[in-house]
């Protein structure tokens, strides 16, 4: 029996790389963990310092070097060309409180395992890359502890200022730049893209439904998300006649039910209306007391800008009925916009020669969700994956995609990056 050669060496360690992934990704979400098996890592947190300086440490060990820019989006640099351009690829490490251990985190895991697969590849095959890559942590996708979401690519894209993403507070006061400091997490490093990749688990049903296990992302939905206040005037629950009585909290609820309405009403068989509400903060909050304001957002979704400005222009016409009903005021803060919008249709078909490539079932679909490629795909050629979520159970600790289609998305991943580092999209 022969010694096995370098290039026989080589191509053992690329085999067993998926089974690596499984073990980094059950290592990954032990950082934050929760009895019910989700994660709690709002963004800079101390359960978020901690996944990220896990993450760093194992990126480190394989040979890349890491950096943290202005508003703390952590950037992982994996040199495969010296003086050559980058293209990135990532997601998010944050999560939402009592979360899933799959939104977000998968794709930064992945985009780690697929950058170093790549580099395999082109040594194996004695190739040239035309691009370095960078896997992109990107800061607070998920908006939850601190307002926008998708904050940190926000900073990146232009759209949101650093001033003002830094200045920041959580319901505590603590702004962003002290919960960076905290964590040790934020730089003044600076990069240039030519081209984003980012895959992410569904966080809906459609792949499941179809049997697909790879979705190529050809639009985003149109999202309308506002922060509303309800004023009303505190006084006695058992003392106060209703007549008397100015309920921010019945303003509220009835915004709540407002918002349902208007999603049943303008959905259409070609195109669905999503509305939701969140985040409550009711004052005082007292079980005797008449509420004198309540703070939530409300969004509004809709594959088709007509039929989304049209649900929205019917949501605050009932805002204004909701106060003539409540005898309150209702105030409208600040808002997040993004308009439904198509992705690279050449990355689309890229990505299609990449899935038939690698023998995997595909399909075109559309995020409801927003996602940090929602901001990149506004400013470099963008590519969009999907691996399939359990009964689309997503922002929850049940949160489920099967080991099999995780290994499959690193695989699918891994071919459209090589693709692109050679030249093929950019």
């Amino acid at each position: 029996m022969t010694d096995p050669t370098i290039t026989e060496l080589a191509d053992a360690a690329v085999a067993t790389r998926p089974l690596d992934f499984l073990a980094d990704f059950a290592s990954m979400s032990r950082n934050g963990a929760t009895e019910r098996g989700g994660v709690d890592r709002q963004a800079a947190t101390i359960a978020d310092g901690q996944n990220r300086n896990w993450f760093r440490g194992l990126v480190e060990g394989h040979g890349f070097t890491v950096h943290y820019d202005q508003v703390g989006n952590q950037y992982c640099l994996l040199e495969l060309s010296p003086g050559a351009p980058w293209i990135a690829v990532g997601s998010h490490l944050d999560s939402q409180p009592l979360g899933g251990r799959f939104d977000g985190a998968y794709g930064v895991l992945a985009g780690a395992h697929a950058a170093l697969q790549v580099q395999q590849r082109l040594h194996n095959d004695a190739q040239e890359a035309k691009f370095n890559i960078v896997v992109i942590n990107w800061f607070n996708e998920e908006g939850c502890r601190f307002k926008p979401s998708m904050m940190g690519s926000s900073v990146y894209t232009g759209k949101l200022s650093a001033a003002q993403a830094l200045n920041t507070t959580d319901p505590a006061g603590v702004s962003v730049h002290e919960a960076l400091q905290a964590i040790g997490t934020i730089g003044d490093f600076e990069l240039q893209v030519e081209a984003y990749v980012e895959i992410h688990i569904e966080q809906g049903r459609s792949l499941e439904d179809r049997g697909l296990t790879i979705g190529l992302v050809e639009s985003t939905w149109g999202a309308n998300k506002y922060e509303f206040t309800v004023h009303g005037e505190q006084s006695h629950t058992g003392a106060t006649v209703i007549a008397d009585r100015h309920d921010a909290l019945l303003g509220a609820s009835a915004l709540v039910v407002a918002a349902r309405e208007v999603a049943l009403e303008y959905s259409t068989e070609e195109h669905m209306v999503i509305t939701s509400c969140g985040e409550f903060t009711v004052l005082p909050n007292s079980p005797v007391v008449v509420a004198s304001q309540v703070n939530l957002l409300v969004d509004v979704r809709s594959t088709d800008p007509e039929v989304l400005a049209a649900a929205d222009a019917a949501l605050h016409d009932r805002v204004r009925q909701i106060e003539k009903m409540a005898s309150v005021t209702i105030e409208r803060g600040a808002s997040h916009i993004w308009g439904s919008k198509q992705y690279d249709e050449s990355g689309i078909n890229l990505a299609r020669n990449a899935a038939q490539a690698v023998g995997l079932e595909h399909g075109v679909v559309r995020t409801l969700a927003g996602h940090d490629s929602t901001n990149m795909k506004d400013i470099v050629p963008t590519i969009m994956l999907f691996v399939p979520s359990v009964e689309g159970i997503s922002h929850n600790e049940g949160e489920l995609t099967q080991d099999k289609d995780m290994l499959a998305g690193v695989r699918m991943l891994s071919e459209v990056l090589h693709r692109v580092v050679t030249g093929e999209f950019v």
